[in-house]
């Protein structure tokens, strides 16, 4: 699987939303007071086409795309990517991280506790 750029991502996220669309579906979704060229869309969902994230159907000149890799499967592509790069692939780095920076409260911590016991009872 191929990282995605922030644009592309976008209009993954459009794809996702709205399962089966045309290239104006994703523009209103993006922008409703459809602003953004056509072409630049229709550029980047060829991206993704090429990419293997979207496939079409045709209807005659038109394309309607869907989804051919799912938002979960790229959820764990990108994070397994981020720990990978920048957490050394530990769990631990990666809630230290998260404690120093002040992005885990009391009551997420309890949370984390209460999933690891949930799924410590379920082995």
């Amino acid at each position: 699987m191929e990282e995605l750029t922030k644009k592309e991502e976008e209009v993954m996220q459009a794809v996702w939303q709205l399962k089966e669309v045309f290239v104006k579906d994703i523009i209103t979704y993006l922008d409703p007071t459809n602003s953004i060229p056509y072409n630049t869309i229709s550029s980047i969902v060829r991206i993704l086409e090429k990419k293997g994230y979207v496939g079409y159907k045709a209807f005659g000149k038109t394309y309607q795309y869907y989804p051919l890799i799912s938002k979960m499967q790229y959820r764990k592509f990108s994070f397994s990517r981020v720990m990978d790069n920048y957490f050394d692939d530990s769990v631990e780095n990666l809630l230290s991280f998260m404690v120093k920076e002040k992005k885990l409260s009391a009551e997420d911590i309890q949370k984390i506790e209460q999933l690891i016991k949930k799924n410590e009872d379920h082995e």
